[in-house]
């Protein structure tokens, strides 16, 4: 479970951001879409199942999905590093300040994995760590596990604290932790078990799904379920059943395909997948709708509508993520689907019933009709914008304290809260402005 995410020195964003998942006190309402952790030190804290960011195009939202995204791919894979002149990957800083280019990019994470509370944060350039500690909270006191400082006087880091509490300090595996290279995860490659959870958390428990259009999300683990006749089979059939798509039953069914057909297709699939191709064969799902008056009748997986092959390559991996507690992050939830639909995922994952793992959503969106009282509360609600400098931002919808009973679609559309795209004269300029620039043209086209 994320409790809080920062980032500095990002992509659009230049100075610190957070986004922070606690859930209001003071607000009562939807106490599904809350989660109540048993948290030393934090006892009757709430953080929300979910957050939804709005914003204009090119505002950030998308940052901050990549940014979480750019720390967790870092913590995976950095101790595959073995070159100490290797760029770090992921390291994007704010292009519209040259000072920026040469400064830290920040990311700070606070966490919870099997009932502790860890407290996380990295900054680096191109070049080098810069930072990065870890702090852990089994009891209601922080315990700093390492805390490692690059010192350019002395070329070295520093490592602190000398005795740490909880934690038991390997000096050879310090030694061993490339400038370039995380400790965490280098640690973790040596045999520390200590940092296990951790580093296991970051591999296991988080998911990334971009739904935008040519992104290449497709409906393999979906169609693996049904081919698997999996517990999740039944349940990806009654979501079909349910959203008003005709839809009676599904299915896998073997195809063949020429040879450039299958080629293309395996050039879109991970690479598990491409083993099929030695046969010259495939599958695709095959859903059957109700006809009145016969039996359910197969449509070819290729007529099938764009939205209803959306929803199911997502049914499975939305199923697999409520069951097992994940944390999920979805730039453009709303792609391609009906608001309504989106409306009952959404319900589906802030349901007490259906997600008792606790499983989190982070995720992107333009659709305005999701600002409903009775589906989000105020505190899932965030923003990001961007000022004068190019910069973006990162707030809540609670820094508006917007009135009880207010129109949040309204009020978002009007601008009220900001996020939204500032066109005052059109998209191309204002209409005296384009028929001067016009006139007299008519008689050449």
């Amino acid at each position: 479970m994320i409790l809080q995410f920062s980032v500095s020195n990002f992509r659009a964003f230049r100075k610190m951001q957070t986004l922070n998942l606690a859930a209001s006190n003071y607000d009562k309402t939807l106490p599904q879409n809350c989660i109540t952790p048993d948290l030393p030190g934090l006892k009757g804290r709430r953080w929300v199942k979910g957050a939804a960011i709005y914003g204009p195009n090119a505002s950030g939202k998308s940052s901050v999905l990549e940014a979480l995204r750019a720390m967790v791919n870092l913590v995976r894979n950095s101790a595959k590093t073995t070159d100490p002149k290797e760029p770090i990957a992921g390291i994007e800083p704010f292009a519209f300040a040259p000072e920026a280019l040469t400064e830290p990019t920040g990311f700070g994470l606070v966490f919870v994995n099997a009932g502790v509370r860890y407290e996380y944060r990295v900054a680096a350039t191109l070049d080098r760590v810069w930072h990065e500690s870890l702090r852990a909270f089994p009891d209601k006191w922080e315990q700093t596990w390492f805390c490692r400082n690059w010192n350019p006087e002395t070329a070295s880091y520093d490592w602190t604290p000398e005795k740490p509490s909880g934690y038991k300090r390997d000096p050879k595996r310090e030694e061993y932790t490339l400038p370039n290279v995380l400790y965490l995860s280098k640690a973790v490659s040596l045999g520390d078990t200590q940092l296990e959870p951790v580093f296991g958390w970051f591999r296991e428990r988080l998911r990334f799904l971009d739904l935008s259009a040519g992104a290449g999300f497709h409906g393999s683990f979906s169609m693996e379920q049904l081919v698997k006749r999996s517990p999740l089979a039944p349940r990806i059939i009654e979501m079909l059943r349910h959203a008003d798509l005709g839809v009676a039953d599904a299915r896998v069914k073997e195809v063949e395909m020429a040879n450039q057909i299958a080629e293309q297709v395996l050039l879109q699939l991970p690479e598990p997948a491409r083993a099929q191709a030695a046969t010259n064969k495939w599958v695709q799902p095959e859903l059957l709708h109700n006809v009145p008056g016969t039996e359910p009748m197969p449509l070819p997986w290729e007529r099938e509508s764009v939205g209803t092959q959306r929803y199911f390559d997502l049914a499975g991996p939305w199923l697999d993520i409520m069951a097992k507690g994940f944390v999920v992050c979805i730039d453009e939830l709303e792609t391609s689907m009906h608001p309504l639909m989106v409306r009952e995922l959404l319900r589906l994952m802030f349901s007490a019933e259906e997600n008792a793992s606790g499983a989190q959503l982070i995720f992107t969106t333009h659709n305005p009709l999701l600002l409903d009282p009775t589906l989000l509360r105020r505190d899932q609600v965030w923003f990001t914008d961007k000022d004068e400098k190019s910069e973006a931002y990162v707030y809540a919808l609670a820094d508006y304290a917007p009135r009880k009973g207010e129109s949040l679609v309204r009020g978002y559309l009007a601008g009220r809260y900001g996020a939204v795209p500032f066109i005052p004269e059109g998209l191309l300029g204002s209409f005296p402005a384009i028929e001067e620039a016009t006139k007299g043209g008519g008689d050449e086209h």
